[in-house]
């Protein structure tokens, strides 16, 4: 399912529509080296393979899990002897790049900088903190959105009409709700919940409504990670949800906090600042409060 044009591509409008970034260095053959930042499955990948495809270059996939300052150095040479005086620069993607170490981003600088590659990045971190300055320096840094509830519902809609298996199948969509939820704007997650209900019910008309999007899934994972961006973004979303007296809200991050395996003792820290600096003389006890509470945690 994964599409070959930009046109086929579906959200980022903001960098692939009509007169957008990333198409006007596509249609103006002038690539510069960039790095895409957003969560999973919004298509980083995808529009690297998209982009170098369309400029009909060389392209050279390295994944920073799997490889090390040797890897990148081979493939820089690779690119290097397969080049044409004139030609447009090989595109070198290098996936979770912000899993690289200092000595390994410091190996594509001279690349990066006299062209040898044309460098995109994909990293689900903030790219700020993650990649080095020179290398930053050098690079533009893009910044890809979770999917809307209209990409995800176009997506499934191609994915019915035109996937192998699911064109092949008698298809009612009911409800949308829960698969959209249970999604989270991924649209990865999206078809793996398609092709999950279609191989549960192998004969017969497959309903999706909300009751089988449930019943198969079981649990919905809570989108949360206490090393990375996550971390602060939810935290920052639960106080400004206390200083904008919205208890509703501020119970729903402090639960996503809690379900995603955040320390106690770091969310009771920050109700000790919110006590102090937003609340403050308003209402006195809530310090004492905050305090008492850091200390029954501790």
């Amino acid at each position: 399912m994964r599409p070959t044009t930009l046109d086929g591509y579906i959200g980022q409008e903001h960098l692939v529509g009509p007169g957008s970034v990333i198409r006007s260095m596509v249609e103006s053959g002038r690539l510069t080296s960039f790095i895409l930042w957003g969560p999973p499955g919004v298509g980083k990948t995808t529009l690297a393979r998209i982009v170098a495809a369309t400029l009909q270059v060389p392209f050279f996939t390295l994944s920073a899990v799997t490889s090390g300052v040797k890897e990148v150095r081979e493939v820089i040479e690779r690119a290097r002897n397969g080049r044409f005086f004139n030609s447009a620069s090989p595109v070198l993607f290098i996936d979770e790049i912000h899993r690289f170490s200092k000595s390994q981003q410091d190996s594509l600088l001279g690349a990066v900088e006299n062209g040898t590659v044309t460098l995109i990045g994909a990293t689900t971190e903030n790219p700020s903190f993650e990649v080095i300055r020179p290398l930053l320096s050098r690079c533009q840094v893009y910044v890809l959105k979770p999917l809307g509830a209209d990409d995800l519902l176009g997506l499934m809609r191609r994915a019915i009409e035109t996937d192998e298996v699911l064109s092949q199948r008698q298809i009612e969509v009911a409800q949308t709700g829960a698969l959209l939820r249970y999604s989270g704007g991924d649209a990865r997650k999206l078809l793996g919940i398609l092709e999950l209900i279609e191989s549960a019910q192998p004969e017969g008309k497959i309903v999706i409504d909300d009751a089988a999007v449930t019943e198969r899934l079981q649990q919905n994972p809570v989108a949360y990670d206490k090393d990375g961006e996550q971390h602060y973004d939810i935290i920052s979303a639960f106080i400004k949800s206390i200083r904008g007296s919205d208890p509703d809200a501020a119970v729903y991050y402090l639960a996503r906090m809690i379900a995603g395996g955040e320390d106690p003792k770091f969310i009771a820290r920050r109700l000790v600042i919110s006590a102090a600096e937003d609340i403050g003389l308003a209402n006195p006890n809530a310090l004492l409060l905050a305090n008492a509470a850091f200390d029954a945690v501790a």
